[in-house]
């Protein structure tokens, strides 16, 4: 009884002490954990390494994992190199066993431990900010190592009661095929009840191998442990997307099949690694074999999927396919954890809107009738409003806090000009003027260059999804010019100016025309009207479209023109 305590009470030592250390590693990271994970994956293996070293680092797959969520959520990363930091986050992951190979199961630490629990709470309680997360990683650590210690003497009793030959045989010259398989699939399914039951691998292989280098368990039998505890991490996935968002679920789809194959792998290639594992470990001790092996399992796991991650994308899109609006796709709920990409799921709200309210009104310039419905653009943009509303705080940095200022003005001015949209009667008159033709024209160049912006900065990096919204702004159904957003931001600018200018000279002159009996006093206020209407779509336009991009036109007050 003693001995099952003793075991229970070093696992929950450990897992303790990660949590407390990953906790505080996770704060002195702060935003250059996110940071780093969004500019990292410039390419597959660039991901991967990068997921490694920050998981690594952190010592948190899971933090790893779920930030990636946010960003890709957000679209700050597609999803195939949101995949390539998972995958090296298991690679990363591994470090911890390394750390018991070395040092957790081959020296007593209590000694130096305990005076490190001392320090590192008294740190902790004291300290503020990343004193205080630093205090926080230096008493989970010692307690990681005083847990290793109290497993490693549970596991010294529990070798005097159990022996390998209690444990379903794996290797051997007098096994056959059959009985090797079975040996083998039976301790992979135990590796997986320890994981699932612990909910955590690194806790179970941190017991298999003190298990192994107390005796009880043999090298083969301790390589298909590791296997099924493997797999078992993948159960934690598949619970945490049960409710979850569809990133979190792709993600969680795309962990558990990439655990399956490189379950499978290394089943296949049992045969022709166990050998070469017990000749090894006549010079290598056993334990760090084991490590070595819990490694080198992820590492071809990785190996084998990274050269066709996009086509292992395609597999798990078409699994889950993602059936939410394409406006308020970026809306996801893993997104509001982070600062950062909460704010870049709203701008990309908005970018689509944007895009999509223009594309009515270039059809009604066209063809000279009411504003098609844009309900679902206004919708979109009071879900963005709400969303924002539900993040988790204010960002860290100052470039950060000036980007979403941006994107609230981006919101704001967005959402006037779906008021504008949506207000009753034609933007072009039936008999109009010369001015009355060039502010239509004016109003129409507007919104081409406004729906190439929106365009530009909905764009998912390396040629991802861009936004559904399709503008039709003169005859031919079109139209996202060539133009780069620059000179588009430029046009629209100067329409948006030219338009506030033509206004007040268009204004007088109708009205003036009603004495000379020219034309009847409701046409002349109609015309004057359409052209108000004209002048605020163009600046309401420009403005959300420049805040966007990240500039503030005159000096970003949001004021619109006089009377618009």
């Amino acid at each position: 009884m003693s001995t099952t305590v003793t075991v229970l009470g070093g696992v929950g030592l450990f897992l303790l002490g990660m949590s407390v250390m990953t906790g505080g590693l996770k704060a002195l990271a702060g935003a250059k954990l996110r940071a780093t994970l969004s500019r990292a994956a410039a390419t597959p293996l660039s991901g991967t390494f990068w997921g490694a070293l920050v998981t690594l680092i952190v010592q948190s797959s899971s933090a790893t994992t779920m930030t990636t969520i946010g960003l890709v959520s957000a679209g700050l990363l597609t999803f195939s190199k949101g995949l390539a930091l998972v995958f090296g986050a298991n690679i990363g992951t591994t470090g911890t066993a390394w750390l018991i190979a070395l040092i957790g199961v081959r020296v007593s630490l209590t000694a130096a431990a305990l005076p490190m629990i001392f320090v590192g709470a008294l740190i902790k309680l004291l300290g503020r900010g990343r004193v205080s997360a630093a205090g926080a990683s230096l008493a989970g650590f010692a307690l990681v190592l005083f847990g290793l210690t109290t497993l490693q003497q549970g596991m010294g009793g529990l070798a005097e009661r159990l022996r390998p030959a209690d444990l379903p045989a794996v290797f051997g010259a007098d096994l056959t095929w059959w009985s090797s398989l079975f040996g083998a699939l039976t301790l992979v399914v135990v590796g997986l009840a320890m994981t699932a039951v612990m909910q955590s691998s690194t806790a179970a292989i941190a017991v298999t191998l003190s298990a192994h280098f107390a005796g009880a368990v043999a090298l083969d039998q301790g390589c298909a442990l590791i296997i099924g505890q493997n797999i078992g991490t993948a159960t934690s996935s598949a619970l945490a997307a049960i409710g979850a968002s569809s990133t979190a679920k792709r993600l969680a789809v795309a962990y558990i099949l990439f655990k399956l194959i490189a379950a499978v792998i290394a089943l296949v290639l049992f045969p022709v690694t166990t050998p070469l594992l017990v000749r090894a470990s006549h010079t290598i001790d056993g334990v760090t074999l084991l490590a070595a092996y819990h490694t080198a399992y992820n590492v071809v796991g990785v190996a084998v999927l990274l050269p066709v991650i996009d086509s292992f994308t395609r597999v798990v899109e078409r699994i889950l396919p993602d059936r939410r609006s394409v406006l308020t796709r970026s809306l996801d709920p893993a997104a509001l954890g982070t600062a950062l990409a909460a704010e870049e799921a709203v701008r990309r709200t908005v970018a689509r809107s944007l895009g999509m309210i223009c594309g009515s009104i270039g059809e009604a310039l066209a063809s000279r009738r009411d504003a098609a419905s844009v309900a679902e653009a206004t919708d979109a943009l009071r879900q963005a409003r709400e969303f924002m509303s539900e993040s988790s705080g204010p960002p860290e940095s100052e470039s950060e806090q000036e980007r979403l200022t941006s994107t609230l003005f981006a919101l704001d001015h967005a959402s006037r000009l779906a008021e504008v949209a949506a207000e009753k009667g034609d933007l072009a008159s039936s008999a109009s003027g010369p001015e009355d033709v060039r502010a239509a024209e004016l109003c129409a160049e507007a919104i081409r260059n406004a729906v190439v912006i929106a365009g530009e900065i909905d764009a998912v990096p390396d040629g991802g999804d861009q936004a559904a919204a399709v503008a039709a702004v003169d005859e031919k159904k079109v139209v996202v010019h060539e133009a780069p957003a620059s000179h588009a931001m430029t046009q629209l600018e100067h329409c948006a100016k030219a338009l506030r200018e033509l206004r007040p000279g268009h204004r007088k002159v109708t009205l003036s025309s009603v004495a000379g009996g020219a034309v009847s006093a409701d046409e002349a206020m109609a015309r004057v009207e359409i052209v108000r209407r004209l002048a605020a779509i163009a600046h309401h336009a420009w403005r959300a479209a420049a805040h966007l991009g990240g500039g503030a036109p005159d000096g970003g007050t949001g004021e619109a023109p006089e009377g618009a």
